[in-house]
């Protein structure tokens, strides 16, 4: 199964993001983290930065919500030119009609969970979704430490998702580099946000490939693909 590598611009340099956007052309998707300093005590950028790197780069762009209100200001991002959109189940209001509006719209529709909220009692959505986002870190800051404890929680949601057949991807994002991304490949995620172990490299582009080289190889020997 395919790995898609995100290089997260939270980790960018933001008087340069037009330039940094092109030093990871090769990504699938660029992560692009917009915070509110209400919800996560960080404040980032928003729609306006959206549509300016929607116009700079060919490569789509992921944003990941850490707002409140979610249902009001998401489906600014698709009309901004985001191509997935992930909202915080801890925020959202109605998840699942945001899901929806988020799909009618034309964009993917993803749901993130912090590390503390069990992915158990939102089963019944996953079909609503295109992708659900595992915090590996507590949200609001680039650089954190992994949390292995959340391994199982990968696992258990790829469990959920073979179990009702879906088409989900398992994004995971915060603290990812070459030294865990293996680790969550095996427990189950297939999507790879990754900030300062690509913008903090020599050559970003490089570290994509390398990243995407260490979980691919993780993946073609994980029971969870093997079953597939």
């Amino acid at each position: 199964m395919a790995v898609q590598i995100n290089p997260s611009i939270l980790s960018a340099d933001f008087a340069r993001l037009a330039d940094e956007a092109r030093a990871v052309e090769g990504a699938d998707w660029l992560h692009v983290d917009v915070m509110d300093n209400h919800f996560v005590p960080n404040l980032t950028l928003g729609v306006p930065v959206v549509e300016s790197l929607a116009r700079a780069t060919d490569t789509p762009l992921d944003c990941h919500l850490m707002i409140e209100a979610p249902d009001r200001w998401a489906p600014q991002y698709v009309e901004a030119g985001a191509s997935s959109v992930t909202f915080h189940v801890e925020a959202a209001a109605a998840p699942v009609r945001l899901a929806r509006e988020i799909r009618a719209k034309g964009a993917r529709a993803s749901m993130a969970l912090k590390p503390a909220t069990p992915v158990e009692p939102y089963e019944d959505l996953l079909p609503e979704l295109d992708m659900l986002l595992i915090m590996t870190v507590e949200p609001g800051f680039g650089g954190q430490a992994f949390l292995d404890i959340v391994l199982p929680k990968i696992r258990r949601t790829r469990e959920l998702i073979a179990k009702h057949g879906l088409e989900l991807w398992l994004q995971v994002d915060g603290g990812v580099s070459d030294a865990t991304i293996e680790r969550c490949a095996e427990a189950g995620a297939d999507v790879f946000v990754a900030g300062s172990a690509v913008y903090g490299a020599a050559d970003p582009a490089a570290a994509v490939r390398a990243l995407r080289a260490k979980a691919q190889a993780a993946t073609e020997h994980a029971a969870w693909a093997c079953d597939h």
